[in-house]
């Protein structure tokens, strides 16, 4: 059967049929229904029989008042089986797409940051939409086709070798030839499909980033341009859907010609043992009645090949995420560690993303309480740094210690407990303004919510939101100022009240006044947790307990804003340009 399916059952096709399991009393009702329809199509089918011999040749009253009876039950079966069928088998394949949702994005929430870097967004959207659809369509549809189809061909041959079995092995004979280019044309419609998921995979990832970078486009004028490769990639997603149609359509086609050549020739001859008296006219009818049955679900299980081959398209991106492993792994024994004030220390510290290290020899301390600032110029390495902290990466060389116990020695989980994080670029959820404060702390109650607010200098702002806190703030929060984002994204971060604290740059992007509101916010933030700053604006760190320079991924100048002043090196080389750059901007 794999041979002539032109699949082979891998371990991920085995946990999908793990999943078809979990649902086995609604498949066996399914497979009662689906026994239903083709008793009933089999019924059907004999049935001609009796009503042209005993009726119309025998001219049988009794028959007359009781066959029409039969035929009415027939047809009641038949209705009952096929909705019977209907809805357990769409109950199944969507239990098995919701099933296959969550796994998915089960498994996308838990892969590293690296990850993330080298997918696309869109094309991770397409595999939990597009792909999963394509599933759902095998799982559900093929399922049914396969039990209905199976125990109808079974039934119909079983009648019509009854009736006539030199007849049948003339009709039985022209299936295998049709079947032959069918099976073919299958191993094609798997490379199309495959084909066209990507395709659309793109498209989504496209279309993300368009839409996402909107303001841009327009900024410079780009909008023919991003059109022209919009129309491209359609384009190309249209010629490849043609193909699968041209492929999809020729199995039809096919097996109705071979099909066809096979009733003409039991016609003809079967309609010469009616003359020549060797079989009734009745038999006859019903024999051809049944042969033309017969083909339809033959033509539909020789569709039921194109829909596993898509499917199992579809199954292979599913289960290349669902497989995929994080390179950040959880210790099999982790160490406890106390939701305290932590000394942090990075000692010899590597990175690098590829063959080139981006982080090389860092020793810094932090001790409990304090804030240490990174500088320096773009490129320098200084958000890589921070990422390794809460293990977005992880350290090739050296290590980073809390208490003076390695990081990877403690469960990932429990590490990002200690930790809260503000980023340049404010990311809230298209949720209430009580929900994306209370997103550091779901258990948190309404006064320690209005108090983080508060602490933010976002409560009154908040307080003329038409709805308060329950207002609405948008997607990305677009319906908030920069400064009223970063300010949420503060309150977000004092009601999780981690005792390591991780400033990315969070007043950069911000204009004069609405950075000095939110350094106020900061510094409220800051009290009493161990700061990691990663500074733009030389100002807002002057009063750090202690600055580290970066340059090139090396640590070149530590001590106080003071200390390095004097040292007139790297750091005082920084404060001069900007100290010149922001005086020539009062200036004008």
């Amino acid at each position: 059967m794999n041979a002539i399916f032109n699949f082979e059952i891998k371990d991920r096709h085995r946990r999908i049929l793990a999943l078809v399991r979990k649902n086995s009393g609604r498949l066996v009702m399914a497979a009662i229904c689906s026994l239903m329809v083709s008793g009933a199509t089999t019924a059907m089918g004999y049935l001609i029989k009796p009503v042209i011999d005993d009726i119309f040749v025998n001219r049988n009253t009794t028959g007359l008042v009781l066959l029409p009876l039969v035929v009415i039950v027939v047809f009641l079966i038949n209705g009952l089986g096929r909705y019977g069928q209907d809805y357990f088998m769409n109950y199944v394949g969507e239990d098995i797409i919701r099933r296959l949702r969550n796994m998915l994005y089960d498994r996308i929430q838990d892969l590293s940051l690296a990850f993330f870097q080298k997918e696309r967004t869109g094309t991770l959207m397409s595999r939990i939409t597009n792909d999963v659809n394509i599933l759902k369509a095998m799982v559900s549809t093929a399922v049914t086709s396969s039990v209905r189809d199976a125990a109808t061909i079974v039934g119909l041959t079983a009648v019509i070798f009854y009736q006539n079995w030199r007849m049948a092995i003339i009709a039985f004979f022209i299936l295998p030839v049709a079947f032959w280019p069918i099976f073919i044309l299958g191993r094609k419609v798997r490379r199309v499909s495959t084909g066209c998921q990507e395709a659309m995979a793109d498209l989504s990832a496209f279309l993300h980033e368009t839409f996402a970078g909107n303001k841009i486009v327009k900024a410079f004028g780009m909008e023919p341009h991003e059109k022209r490769r919009f129309f491209e990639r359609t384009d190309r997603l249209f010629k490849l859907e043609i193909k699968g149609v041209i492929v999809r359509a020729l199995s039809s086609p096919i097996m109705e010609f071979f099909g066809g050549l096979g009733i003409a020739f039991v016609i003809w001859y079967g309609g010469s043992e009616v003359i020549d008296g060797k079989t009734t006219p009745g038999t006859f009818m019903s024999f051809l009645a049944c042969v033309l049955l017969l083909y339809d679900p033959v033509k539909k299980l020789s569709n039921l090949n194109n829909s596993i081959q898509q499917g199992m398209a579809a199954a292979d991106r599913v289960f290349d995420i669902i497989e995929t492993r994080s390179e950040i792994k959880d210790p099999a024994t982790p160490a406890e560690i106390a939701a305290t004030p932590h000394d942090l220390t990075l000692e010899k510290v590597r990175f690098s993303y590829g063959e080139q290290d981006v982080l090389k020899d860092i020793d810094l301390t932090v001790k409990r309480g304090q804030a240490l600032a990174l500088v320096g110029m773009s490129g320098g390495g200084k958000s890589t740094l921070a990422n390794l902290i809460p293990r977005f990466f992880d350290v090739t060389g050296g290590r980073i210690c809390i208490d003076g116990i390695d990081i990877r020695q403690f469960s990932i989980a429990d590490l990002r407990r200690q930790i809260s994080i503000v980023t340049q670029e404010p990311i809230l959820f298209n949720e209430t303004v009580r929900d994306n404060i209370a997103y550091g702390n779901p258990d948190a109650s309404e006064d320690q919510i209005v108090a983080a607010a508060k602490a933010a200098f976002a409560h009154d702002f908040i307080l003329r939101f038409p709805k308060g806190y329950d207002t609405m703030i948008g997607e990305l929060g677009g319906r908030l100022s920069g400064g009223e984002k970063q300010r949420l994204c503060i309150a977000r971060a004092l009601i999780k009240d981690a005792p390591i604290l991780i400033l990315d740059e969070a007043t950069s992007s911000l204009d004069s006044e609405a950075e000095a509101v939110v350094q106020k916010a900061l510094e409220n933030l800051m009290i009493g947790r161990t700061t990691v700053v990663i500074a733009h604006r030389l100002s807002t760190i002057a009063g750090a307990d202690r600055i580290a320079v970066i340059v090139s991924g090396r640590i070149v100048e530590q001590g106080t804003h003071e200390s390095l002043l004097a040292a007139k090196g790297e750091y005082a080389k920084l404060y001069a340009t900007q100290f010149s750059t922001n005086s020539r901007a009062d200036e004008s």
